[in-house]
């Protein structure tokens, strides 16, 4: 972990803060790198049930902080390779670590969401933001395009028209717009509040169906139908079979509060 990220975890929850606040938690190499370790150590720890990611300070996260990579290159070219069989750069690995995590990832968005930090939220699986945060496909104002897994989680969320024009102009829009695109699960005052309602609601559920969902949902949301049917039947058997569905039946039949064990 590097100073430039934060993981607390408490009550089978992690918590991930990005502490950049000098610069609205722009992503210098240390950030990136961190995020990423975050991540890998999340994904070792069977008790936590749901991430929270948000920023500290007045952002959410103001993008990729351009000037520190300019100033070291070989960093930037670091950064684009893939090493062995993987399928992300250390770019894209920094958005899609989360939406590989077996729990549900909550991005809370306020202030700025720009850039990188916006294909970093939309790697999540919920996003809840103030109505006046500040979105932008930030990239075109460099001359770029998103590749921080951009192209996969907008496809997932807009139409293709409106992707485009999004990516093309980068334009300025707020938590509202970002709710009627569809960018946004929901607004409100108190996102994070918002957030942690959904975790209590979450957590009341077997977590090996939770992760299961996730799973099944990304593997099949794009696939054929023989494909989508034939992994939804794999998946149940496993829950079939499973410890926790039969905690969650029998803490049905009894009408208590189910005590579930870690996730397999």
């Amino acid at each position: 972990m590097t100073d430039r990220v934060r993981l607390d975890i408490r009550d089978e929850v992690a918590y991930v803060t990005m502490v950049r606040t000098d610069k609205y938690n722009a992503l210098d190499w240390e950030m990136l790198c961190g995020l990423v370790d975050a991540a890998d150590r999340i994904a070792s720890d069977k008790s936590i049930r749901a991430v929270i990611l948000s920023g500290e300070g007045k952002a959410f996260c103001s993008g990729l902080d351009f000037p520190s990579f300019t100033k070291q290159p070989m960093r930037m070219v670091r950064g684009f390779l893939k090493y062995g069989v993987k399928t992300t750069n250390l770019f894209q690995e920094v958005a899609w670590c989360w939406r590989r995590l077996p729990v549900p990832v909550i991005a809370v968005l306020h202030g700025y969401c720009y850039g990188g930090g916006l294909q970093i939220a939309l790697a999540a699986d919920f996003r809840f933001s103030t109505p006046d945060c500040e979105f932008s496909i930030l990239e075109a104002k460099w001359g770029l395009v998103p590749d921080m897994t951009g192209t996969v989680t907008l496809r997932e969320l807009l139409p293709m028209d409106k992707a485009k024009l999004l990516t093309m102009t980068g334009r300025m829009f707020s938590g509202e717009e970002a709710l009627r695109l569809n960018l946004v699960t929901e607004t409100g005052a108190d996102p994070l509040a918002v957030a942690e309602a959904l975790v209590a609601e979450i957590k009341s559920r077997s977590p090996d169906a939770v992760a299961a969902a996730k799973h099944l949902f990304q593997e099949t949301w794009v696939a054929g139908v023989r494909r989508a049917f034939s992994r939804e039947s794999r998946i149940q058997l496993g829950l079939l079979l499973g410890k926790n569905q039969k905690i969650a039946t029998e803490a049905n039949f009894k009408k208590k509060k189910a005590e579930f064990l870690p996730r397999k």
